[in-house]
């Protein structure tokens, strides 16, 4: 059914919306990207593999507490407003509360059984206090979705791609005059308070405050049951990407999880392109999801797949191919970390697919994709724990375990994929197009142009990162921009009409 005109020029509007987010973000990725190298340098070179290890460990364990704590509004604040009479500031109101209630469940948990956080290494001085910092975390998600609602992702990038990284790499080299053993812990809960004032400053800009508002337990309790499924899907989306170091770190030592772990943050690169079109996405899909508009949600969800799809490649394909010399850089002993950053790479890359299905399937199977988020994590675990078992009796070093995860965690996330996939398509009777026969043809450019790059001497590496990581992502784009994108797709970078960005 073709869209009326006033529908045509929603559409229109919601593709330029998204569209705008995706311009954002690019930028935000960049910076995101100038700001995470400092840290990991100054992690890999100053504290070394087995304290950024033990500082890996405890970050995972309380960030997937703050995951839960959200109880789901990162991507159901989007319904619960959409849905709502009410002022939209006194919706927003009972989701702080209710995040601020179960990050002090959370955190109390923690704090009483903080082992699970430092599994290999002994309490020192404030650890059992760190759970606390999983209210500043949960507050900043749902404040960032509550911008996101009013389409701001700007202050998502402000928090981010801005404040967040460059306040732990600040904080991180300071604090290694002060501590080597408590650094860096320190320095993430300065970044993750600075981050949290940074959001709610921008939520409480946009939505101010409306007089009148009470807590009430029913209200709470009722939005807590509808956005359940939600929660679940989205500890269980989150804890795909950390639950292979999560289960590594019960195998091997904290120094083989510090290395693992920056080949963990260097491939979440790529992933934050994609996230960081999660929140704008959800808003446009339940207001067509409102109108029961199947085909605008099959279009946007086909037209943000290859972008997400595309971008997450390219960038992919320039940190994987120069991997060896991509790992070195943050310090001599963890170059050896370079397979294990190919398949985490690649995991990223396949997971595409199913993010963007899951933008619409949380609001329209919730039951069904919690069911087919927890076969993926089965299926992980089950691959992880078998490769890691089978790698230990076989003699193989730490190291090359430490493969087991990432080759596990690549194989899940490209089943979800598939299935996440054909679940929407059947459900919305349409099509939906993620993947073009250009990024096959861009893919093999960037590979041409990289492997030369590759094969310099040692001595000449960092030419290989300097001049080899912009060559292949140059290559790679102007193939995919000349054969992959249409008109639509070239809307992403560039500014619309009356647009301030």
């Amino acid at each position: 059914m073709n869209p009326t005109p006033a529908g045509a020029q929603r559409e229109e509007g919601d593709i330029a919306a998204l569209a705008k987010g995706g311009r954002t973000n690019v930028a935000g990725f960049l910076l995101r990207l100038a700001a995470r190298i400092p840290f990991l340098f100054i992690a890999g070179r100053i504290y070394g593999p087995e304290v950024l290890g033990r500082f890996a460990y405890a970050v995972i364990i309380v960030e997937f507490a703050a995951q839960i704590a959200t109880v789901g509004l990162k991507r159901g604040l989007a319904g619960a407003l959409a849905q709502t009479k009410r002022p939209e500031a006194h919706v927003l109101a009972d989701a702080l509360v209710l995040t601020l209630l179960f990050s002090l469940i959370t955190a109390g948990l923690l704090m009483l059984v903080p082992q699970i956080m430092f599994p290999n290494s002994g309490l020192n001085g404030l650890d059992r206090l760190l759970p606390l910092i999983i209210i500043a975390i949960a507050s900043t998600d749902v404040a960032l979705s509550a911008c996101a609602w009013r389409f701001d992702i700007a202050a998502t990038v402000r928090a981010r791609a801005l404040v967040e990284p460059w306040t732990i790499s600040i904080a991180a080299w300071v604090l290694s005059y002060y501590s080597l053993r408590d650094g860096l812990i320190i320095s993430y809960v300065l970044a993750m308070v600075a981050a949290m004032i940074v959001a709610l400053w921008a939520m409480v800009r946009h939505f101010g405050w409306k007089p009148g508002w009470r807590p009430h337990p029913r209200r709470l309790w009722r939005m807590t049951k509808i956005n359940l499924p939600l929660a679940a899907a989205d500890a269980v989306e989150w804890g795909s990407r950390r639950l292979d170091l999560a289960l590594l770190g019960l195998f091997v030592s904290p120094a083989t999880v510090g290395i693992y772990y920056v080949a963990q943050q260097v491939a979440s690169l790529p992933q934050k392109l994609k996230s960081s079109f999660e929140p704008i996405l959800g808003p446009v899909i339940t207001r067509n999801l409102a109108e029961h508009n199947h085909a605008a949600i099959a279009r946007q969800v086909s037209q943000v797949g290859f972008w997400i799809l595309a971008a997450q490649t390219g960038v992919s394909l320039a940190l994987g191919i120069p991997g060896e010399a991509v790992m070195g850089l943050v310090g001599p002993e963890f170059a050896v970390g370079a397979l294990a950053l190919g398949f985490l790479l690649v995991a990223e890359v396949a997971a595409a697919p199913s993010v963007v299905s899951e933008s619409a399937l949380v609001y329209m199977a919730r039951h069904r994709n919690l069911a087919l988020s927890m076969g993926m994590i089965a299926i992980q675990i089950g691959l992880t724990l078998i490769l890691l078992i089978v790698m230990r009796r076989g003699g193989y070093p730490e190291i090359a375990m430490a493969v087991a995860p990432a080759l596990a965690l690549a194989l899940a996330l490209g089943f979800n994929s598939v299935v996440k996939s054909r679940l929407l398509q059947r459900l919305l009777r349409l099509p939906i197009a993620t993947w073009r026969p250009a990024l096959v043809m861009a893919s093999a450019v960037a590979v041409i142009v990289g492997s030369g790059f590759v094969a310099l001497p040692h001595a000449l590496e960092w030419v290989e990162l300097a001049v080899g990581v912009p060559a292949i992502l140059a290559a790679y784009s102007v193939v995919i921009w000349r054969y992959g994108f249409g008109p639509e797709d070239r809307a992403l970078f560039r500014k619309q009409a009356g647009s301030t960005t």
